[in-house]
């Protein structure tokens, strides 16, 4: 490439011949005179000091890690440095003229001035081996007038070299001016050239003080943006001039103008000139200030803020920053521990879980800032409202059905599928809940299964006002309130199972003196009688008396068999293994039995039982059931009465139905008769005698089915109504 003559006596630059360019420097690769070597900039490194040695060692000045780090580009952009160049030539009155950059152990060609296409040879030449180099190492000017009679630098031609500094004094480069011819540098080209490395040196300086600064400037950015509290800061006028990451995620890129919903710590409402920028302006710090406000989320979040101003070098204020930590999360698990405390203080002073329903969720409520909650109870094949609680303010009418069926509503759905469910908004359609409570302004909902040691027993809801996406925290502490519930319900009752023990103790020992005593006594007396016969008596009353032992022994053997039972199954230690059977089947047979069994006697048994009836369950015990209840209709009956047993399936459950002709059970009797031994005051011997253990039997049985059973009755009679679940759970 080819540039004009830059000043006086400075004609068209001519070729000059390799041999004669190498006297001043090495060759490297070749690359175009008068052009930037790198076009993304490969700068001088830090220089390299001479040793007495004659070798270099690298140093460290400005942002030079050591010789073989490149400056960033834009410390002297090849325009500048070609521009320079040109001064040079102008100034030394030269053809040529070059800037020259160390760069690890080599010197790289930066920018030039009439340099013809032979002089693409030093485009990048050796420290140890050049002209260029030994400016570089001694660190100051060389003027060779003659080449030819200088050994410093053998071949033809005039050369003028200065040392380009950095801002602390180490030799980065070279500015030289060259002629092919020899000649005698004047004082004033040497002034020149001095000069011009000067103003290289400033150029350098300015562009290093730039590059560092804005690497100061990306270095904050990046720190600040990996802070995890929010900082912005405004000028004097309160215009936001920054905003890291995190507070752009929380408030936006205006967090003055975004921000709403502000609250202070005692929840009062607060202006947007209380935020801590306009304070901080008005020359106010502010520390560790709690605020409440809605961020880009619409949800309400929980912040300390800092705040402080900027002050210039007049002292006065220039600007202001503020920094908001999110404490939401911490605020969220406080609150999660005194509702822990609350609902464990309610259920600890609570005598049953209807009585520490509601003050259960009035805790669940306040904690959440949620505004209604119910608790519900499985009863047999049905759920029912337990307890429920609406948030101060809130219409105490909210719609709630005494009842729900299995898979119905969002209780009944949860006890279904048996995990938590979250609604995100009851509004829409086929959400679970009826258009009434919807229409309540209800929107989220959570349901959470509450279980004791066999199962699912009950369901806690709760709803909020707005709509909310799932949080694992929230189903979390809702997992282990109801895990609470659960517990309660099994303390309780394991409570009752002492008191019923204490109770069965003594029913055990009026047991042993009564019911095992009057057996034994029949079958001592009648073996007496049989041991003191003669062999006539024998012959005669033998059987009779035979018969009466063998009557008694077996009473003996059922009364024990079913205490053995009993217990197991209070005790948890009877194996109940649920298989699909049909149940019409074994009624049917029971049915059968029982009528040849009283056959003359004046009872009357009537069934109604279907072809067939499936469900899961176990057979013998089932059987069991059914036998005991069919005796004890009969041995109530009256004279000439009538005996009903129906089966049927209704929903997702079988109904099975014993009725006698007897008057009605008192209501204060009807519950104490599943208590062990316990007979009514309308009982009566008939042919089939009992132990008095059968429906407390049946109860326990049902029970480990998943099922219910109850006493009803009225003027006509008693009937005892047993409902088992169809599926299997």
């Amino acid at each position: 490439m080819r540039r004009d003559d830059p000043g006086v006596g400075a004609g068209p630059s001519e070729r000059a011949p390799a041999a004669e360019a190498a006297a001043f420097a090495r060759p490297a690769e070749p690359s175009f005179g008068g052009t930037a070597v790198d076009e993304h900039f490969v700068s001088p490194a830090a220089a390299a000091k001479p040793h007495l040695n004659g070798t270099t060692t690298p140093h460290r000045a400005g942002v030079f890690r050591d010789a073989g780090s490149p400056l960033h580009r834009g410390v002297l952009t090849s325009g500048s440095a070609d521009q320079l160049a040109a001064l040079v030539a102008r100034a030394a009155q030269v053809p040529s003229a070059c800037i020259q950059f160390v760069e690890g152990s080599r010197l790289r060609l930066y920018g030039s001035w009439g340099v013809s296409t032979d002089w693409d040879v030093v485009a990048e030449t050796s420290l140890q081996d050049s002209v260029g180099g030994l400016v570089v190492r001694t660190g100051s000017a060389v003027i060779i007038d003659d080449a030819r009679h200088d050994e410093r630098a053998p071949g033809e031609g005039a050369y003028l070299g200065h040392p380009v500094h950095d801002r602390l004094g180490q030799v980065l480069g070279v500015c030289c001016a060259y002629d092919r011819r020899p000649r005698k540098w004047t004082p004033e080209q040497i002034t020149a050239v001095a000069e011009a490395a000067e103003v290289a040196t400033l150029l350098i300086g300015e562009q290093l003080a730039r590059y560092e600064l804005e690497q100061q400037h990306r270095f904050l950015d990046a720190v600040l943006d990996s802070l995890h509290d929010g900082v912005a800061a405004c000028d004097a006028t309160g215009r936001v001039v920054f905003v890291n990451d995190r507070m752009r995620r929380l408030w936006g890129d205006t967090p003055i103008a975004e921000v709403t919903g502000l609250e202070d710590g005692s929840g009062a409402p607060m202006r947007h000139d209380d935020l801590g920028l306009f304070r901080a302006l008005r020359g106010e710090r502010v520390r560790d200030e709690p605020i409440a406000a809605q961020g880009l989320s619409r949800r309400t979040r929980y912040f300390l803020m800092d705040a402080q101003p900027i002050h210039g070098p007049d002292g006065g204020v220039v600007g202001a920053v503020q920094a908001i930590q999110d404490v939401t999360r911490q605020r969220r698990a406080e609150r999660f521990r005194s509702c822990e405390l609350a609902v464990t203080t309610a259920l600890a002073e609570a005598p049953c879980i209807e009585g520490a329903g509601p003050r259960v969720l009035e805790a669940v409520v306040a904690t959440l800032d949620w505004v209604h909650a119910e608790l519900w109870m499985v009863d047999g094949q049905t759920i029912r409202a337990a307890a429920r609680w609406s948030a101060p303010g809130w219409p105490t009418s909210i719609p709630v059905p005494e009842e729900l069926a299995y898979g119905q509503g969002l209780a009944g759905r949860a006890w279904q599928v048996d995990k938590p469910l979250w609604i995100r908004d009851v509004g829409r359609p086929q959400s679970l809940i009826s258009p009434d409570t919807a229409a309540e302004r209800l929107h989220t909902a959570l349901a959470i299964p509450v279980h004791d040691g066999s199962g699912p027993i009950g369901v806690l809801t709760v709803f909020a006002d707005s709509v909310e996406d799932p949080e694992d925290e929230l189903v979390a502490l809702m997992s282990g309130i109801a895990a609470h519930l659960g517990q309660f319900v099994e303390g309780r009752r394991v409570e009752d199972l002492q008191r019923q023990l204490t109770r069965s103790k003594n029913e055990y020992l009026a047991l042993i003196g009564h019911e095992l005593r009057t057996p034994l006594t029949s079958i001592s007396a009648y073996t007496e009688l049989l041991r003191e016969a003669d062999e006539p008596t024998l012959v005669r009353d033998g059987p009779r008396l035979i018969k009466v032992i063998e009557r008694n022994t077996n009473q003996l053997r059922e009364i024990i068999n079913e205490l053995l039972e009993l217990s197991a199954l209070d005790a948890g230690h009877a194996d109940v293994r649920r298989t699909p059977m049909d149940l019409a089947a074994v009624v049917r047979d029971v049915v059968d039995r029982t009528r040849v069994a009283i056959d003359g006697a004046p009872v009357v048994i009537d069934a109604d039982l279907p072809g067939e009836l499936i469900v899961p369950g176990d057979r013998d015990r089932l059987r069991h059931i059914v036998e005991n209840l069919l005796g004890t209709a009969v041995r109530y009956s009256p004279d000439g009465g009538h005996v009903e047993v129906s089966l049927r399936s209704t929903g997702r459950a079988a109904e099975l139905a014993v009725s006698d002709a007897a008057g009605d059970v008192p209501h204060i009797e009807r519950e104490q008769m599943f208590t062990g031994l316990y007979r009514t005051s309308r009982g009566h011997d008939r042919v089939l005698p009992g132990s008095g253990l059968g429906l407390t039997l049946s109860r326990a049985v049902v029970e480990r089915h998943h099922g219910s059973i109850e006493l009803t009755g009225g003027d006509a009679g008693t009937t005892v109504l047993i409902r088992l679940p169809l599926d299997a759970r």
